[in-house]
């Protein structure tokens, strides 16, 4: 018990700290820990990682909303495109032969861990201000479109895609890319989670819950901290973060 305790609170710390500074998806590294250390099947080590989810990226969210760095417009246009094609993918993904993509979202994470640190997102609300409406609802659109299809594709990338396209393509500052992703985060995580655990029959119920535990506590911390941050701090931080976690991943998926 102890040590399953462990397990979960080093996972949480890395999922925690990922989704609160990047809005990465606590799959990303729930799933692994428990999948290599603890031997829990695949399906509902996945299940774990997206109900740990659920609430980190709620008070996240919730966190950023409060210090003014969440777009609510535009994240509710991204969501429903990201909803709606992660199913189409999800069925383009059961037409064609098995691929060797598990690692896609832990290799980009990696490298665009190494992004922000060497180079930074310095983009101003006040640019992003200038775009018209409708620009930003086609630009969401689209973003959404190719955010849920290759998340349904391949399983796996939907927050640090997100974060990547709300920073590169729709010219959100960090914080504010942060705080609609989390947002997003939210609900397809729910879904996610839900559909799990229908279908999967619920999971071990010890890990559900210090999982869930630990990812929250340390969301809410990174989330804080994030709000608080310059902007350079933050992308250093979030870089740090990301390259750890690539990394580390990495390592376990190959002892896995």
């Amino acid at each position: 018990m102890i040590f399953k305790i462990l397990i979960c609170f080093i996972a949480g710390i890395g999922a925690g700290l990922g989704t609160g500074f990047a809005g990465m998806s606590a799959a990303a590294v729930i799933s692994p820990m428990l999948i290599t250390f603890l031997g829990l099947p695949a399906y509902e080590a996945v299940g774990i990682a997206l109900a740990s989810d659920v609430l980190a990226s709620a008070v996240s969210a919730y966190t950023y909303g409060k210090s003014g760095n969440l777009d609510i417009r535009n994240g509710l246009v991204m969501m429903a495109a990201v909803l709606t094609f992660t199913l189409v993918g999800s069925w383009a993904a059961s037409l064609v032969p098995n691929t060797t993509m598990g690692n896609f979202s832990v290799v980009m994470t990696f490298f665009l861990g190494i992004k922000f640190i060497v180079k930074p997102i310095m983009a101003t609300r006040e640019a992003r201000e200038g775009v018209s409406r409708e620009k930003q609802i086609i630009q969401s659109i689209i973003s959404g479109v190719g955010v849920g299809f290759i998340c349904g594709f391949v399983g796996a990338g939907g927050g640090m895609m997100m974060l990547l396209l709300l920073t590169s393509v729709l010219g959100y500052e960090l914080k504010t890319a942060v705080g609609t992703s989390v947002f997003i985060m939210t609900f397809t995580a729910f879904t996610g989670a839900v559909s799990h655990m229908v279908i999967g029959g619920l999971p071990d119920l010890g890990c559900l819950f210090f999982c869930v535990l630990f990812t929250l506590l340390w969301a809410r911390i990174a989330a804080r901290f994030a709000n608080k941050a310059s902007a350079v701090t933050l992308n250093r931080a979030v870089g740090m973060v990301l390259t750890v976690l690539g990394a580390a991943i990495l390592i376990v998926n190959h002892f896995s």
